[in-house]
């Protein structure tokens, strides 16, 4: 088995807060942030919720809260628990200044996630 799904299981025994699958899909939307940024390395814990809303917009479109919601993901906290529970088992890394409070109130995921399929369609019809 991969290192990294191992690592996964072995946090989601001791946090059942929030499914495998939002571990890899931070692990993702890091790397789809980064590229978006042009940035290599490290992300402050609000680019990094910026990129992962931008990233599960694009991955899930209008079903992308829904998809977080059940994965556990209900708001950019969750964000931040879950990139902590990360850098404790060495997936990550963080630098002095970086803390969980980072991922606070970035931004409501229900206005963040709000008028997607709207906003879609609109971009489709142009």
């Amino acid at each position: 088995m991969n290192k990294f799904y191992a690592i996964v299981e072995d946090i989601c025994r001791q946090d059942k807060r929030y499914k495998p699958d939002a571990y890899e899909f931070i692990m993702q939307g890091l790397n789809f942030t980064q590229k978006n940024l042009k940035k290599q390395g490290h992300l402050s814990g609000r680019e990094l919720a910026l990129g992962l809303r931008d990233f599960s917009i694009s991955q899930y479109g209008p079903m992308a809260k829904t998809v977080l919601k059940h994965w556990g993901i209900t708001k950019t906290r969750d964000f931040g628990n879950i990139v902590f529970n990360m850098i404790e088992k060495k997936l990550f890394s963080k630098t002095q200044e970086d803390s969980k409070s980072d991922f606070d109130k970035v931004y409501d995921f229900n206005s963040a996630f709000k008028n997607i399929l709207r906003e879609s369609i609109a971009r489709d019809i142009k």
